[in-house]
């Protein structure tokens, strides 16, 4: 009987080609979501003896993929808010109105006006 290997739901296409690559190996299957996206996008493995193997392999790519994240992450600079109000200013006074019309009409049944 198959057994989940590979949940694809949420996942990058990039991420899901590498997991594709890495299980040539195994034979596998793939499910997609379906129309609607009710059903479960998911890399099955045919033969469950070898799912400890398969899901090893996986675990090891998803560490190093982690690493690699993290160290892209980390030397990226961070920008301080006001630097990127000055870079979009009329994106951030567009939110400004909204937050306040908003705010307005969830007063405006309260106030005597």
């Amino acid at each position: 009987m198959a057994k989940l290997l590979f949940r694809l739901n949420g996942v990058d296409e990039s991420e899901a080609d590498e997991v594709r690559a890495l299980l040539e190996e195994f034979d596998t299957y793939e499910t997609h979501a379906g129309r609607w996206g009710l059903s479960v996008a998911a890399i099955w493995l045919k033969d469950e003896d070898a799912f400890d193997d398969a899901r090893a392999v996986i675990d090891d790519y998803q560490q190093q993929r982690s690493e690699r994240l993290q160290q892209e992450f980390s030397q990226q600079p961070i920008v301080p808010f006001w630097q990127r109000v000055q870079q979009r200013p009329a994106d951030h006074i567009a939110v400004a109105i909204a937050i306040a019309l908003v705010l307005a009409l969830m007063v405006w049944p309260f106030t005597n006006w």
